[in-house]
This record gives C-alpha cells, structure tokens and sequence, in this order.
C-alpha cells in the first residue's frame, strides 16, 4: 500500500510538473526539444507501439475528456485523505491549535467550487447569435488581430482577442488556453474562476506544508533529538546534523516526510504558475498572446531571417488600461454583463 502511494505521489509529480512546465515554456525552442526527442524515440520504439502512444497522446491532450479531471480528484482526495490519516492525528497529539489543523479543510471546499466553476462555465463561445457582440467588446490592433478575419473552421467572423480551441471545436472570445485539468477552455467568462482555483490550490498546498513542517520541527525539539550523537561508518562520534535528522524523519515518518515533499514541489510549481498568470491578468494580456506576442517580438531580432520586402510590425498591448482596470475587466467581463442585460 506505501508503494502504491509512493509511485502515485511521483506519478503527480510527473504530470504536474510537465504540465505546468509546458504551459509556462510554450516557446518554439521547446517545441523544437519535443520534435527531435520524438524523432529519436522513433527509431527505438517499434511502429505499433508508437502508433498506439500517439493515439493515446491525441486523445488526452487534443481530445476532450475527463482523463485529467478524475485524476486531479483522485490526488487531492490521496493528499487529503495522507493529512488526515498521518498528519492532523499526531498533531493533535501534541495538542496543535485545531484552527490551523482544519484549515485545509474549508480551503478544499472553496478550491473545489471554483474547480467546479471553472469546468462547467462557457468560456465564451462564439456564435452566430453572438458573434456581433463580441465584435464590439475589443478593438482590432492590426497586427495580431487584424479586422474582417474569418476563422476558417467556424465560419464566423473572428473578434480581437478570439482563437479556435482545436480541442474544443470552437472559438473563444479572449481565448487563455485549454487547460486539461479542468476539460475546459479558459477564456474571458471562466478565467476569473480559473484564478480564484489556481490560488486556493495553491493556498492548500502550503498550508498542508506549513502544518507537516511545523510538526516534524516540532517533533525534533521536543525529543532533544538535534542534542543527540551517533557513530558513523568509520566508529567516529558525530554530532546530529541536519542530514541525519532528515534521514531519521524519512525512516520514522515515510509517509508523512514525502507528503511534505509533494506539497512543496506542488506549492512551488503551482505558485509560479500563479505568479506568471498573475502578471498576465495584470497587464491584460492572455497566455495567448504573451505567446504570439514573444514570438512576433522575436520576429525583429537581427539573427531571425525574414523576407526583405517584409514590412516590420511592432506589436504593442493596447488593451491594458491600468492595473485596476485590468482586474476589473477580469472579474466583469463586459460581453457577459451585456447578454445578461439583453436577455
């Protein structure tokens, strides 16, 4: 059973941290890693096998489905489920203040209604009843979204700010990106709930290694463990240091020590995560856009070979109006508000 939560534990590792990773790095020079590591892997792996992995790899990254969705309970559930079982009953042992054993309990419930929200929530699909609406909601700036473009899937006129989601089959009005954690597309109408779960989640993991850490610092003044001595390999007497004490709280502890570690390798990635979605909302931008805006920025550098008769365009932010106002239009998307009022 320890193995089996151990090999589950590294298996999140895994997935959340390449995640995480990809969403942040999502640059051509990474694209181009992935390409030539897959063009090794073909001449290792045989054709079936590698026919098989593709189609595995289409379907949970490009298709929708609840793949990640169920795992994403499943851990928190495992997570919780550790706190419980190992933490917050020796904690309590030692007479902790229940007010922050429980803490993480009412942060589950509020990061899982935004989860929630975040899954279930249009993002702000564009139709035809609607697609006038959103036509007016953004200015066009010429560059990265010129006017009178038509999304050549959809057939519908494409507002500033708008993309095709491929995995989704539509266009999404200030389209951030598809997120499979929540099999959904994140847009203007579901990013502020994406936000809000993104923090709390955030939130829990650290406060889970806030506790954990707590108790096994703890633990060691209590027992005078850090006074003690041992005799190392070679028969000398060694004072306690910090190393011996990690390795003794791994040996007394397992269970307890690696879901320290898991939450704070999760807080971590999750906290930059947040830090550089943050930003995004900060200066209005979208992941979208920082993307093909980095990209037509690296268009004018002199190493990058383009065409002579190719006229420079400089892409310039036109949308950010302020740090206040930015957050606003977060949190009240316009377009949602107008076809509240019109219905």
């Amino acid at each position: 059973m320890d193995f089996l939560v151990l090999f589950l534990f590294y298996l999140a590792f895994v997935l959340i941290g390449g995640i995480t990773i990809c969403i942040c790095l999502k640059t051509a020079r990474l694209k181009g890693l992935v390409r030539r590591g897959a063009q090794i892997f073909s001449y290792l792996i045989p054709e079936c096998l590698r026919r098989a992995t593709i189609r595995f790899l289409h379907y949970l990254f490009h298709t929708r489905n609840y793949t990640f969705v169920i795992l994403h309970l499943i851990l928190q559930g495992m997570v919780y489920t550790e706190y419980t079982w190992e933490v917050f009953g020796l904690c309590q042992e030692l007479e902790f203040s229940l007010y922050y054993l429980f803490l993480p309990y009412p942060l589950l419930i509020i990061n899982l209604v935004f989860f929630t929200l975040s899954c279930v929530t249009n993002p702000g699909t564009i139709t035809k009843a609607n697609e006038l609406l959103f036509l007016q909601v953004y200015e066009f700036d010429e560059v990265m979204f010129p006017k009178n473009m038509r999304c050549s899937t959809c057939d519908l006129r494409k507002p500033a700010r708008s993309k095709h989601c491929s995995v989704c089959n539509r266009c999404v009005h200030r389209f951030d990106h598809h997120c499979v954690w929540v099999n959904n597309c994140i847009g203007a109408w579901n990013t502020r709930y994406f936000l809000l779960y993104l923090l709390m989640l955030t939130v829990s993991a650290a406060t889970m290694a806030v506790v954990s850490t707590v108790f096994l610092v703890q633990l060691v003044m209590m027992s005078d463990l850090y006074l003690e001595t041992y005799v190392d390999d070679l028969g000398h007497l060694q004072v306690v240091d910090t190393v011996f004490l990690i390795q003794y709280l791994f040996l007394t502890f397992p269970r307890i020590v690696f879901l320290l570690g898991f939450v704070v390798v999760l807080s971590f990635l999750l906290g930059s995560y947040l830090c550089f979605c943050l930003y995004l909302a900060a200066t209005n931008q979208t992941t979208n856009e920082w993307y093909r805006g980095d990209r037509a920025w690296c268009q004018h550098c002199p190493h990058v070979a383009r065409p002579p008769s190719a006229e420079p365009h400089v892409y310039w932010n036109i949308h950010s109006r302020g740090l206040w106002s930015n957050l606003r239009e977060i949190f009240l998307p316009a377009a949602a508000h107008y076809e509240r009022k019109k219905k």
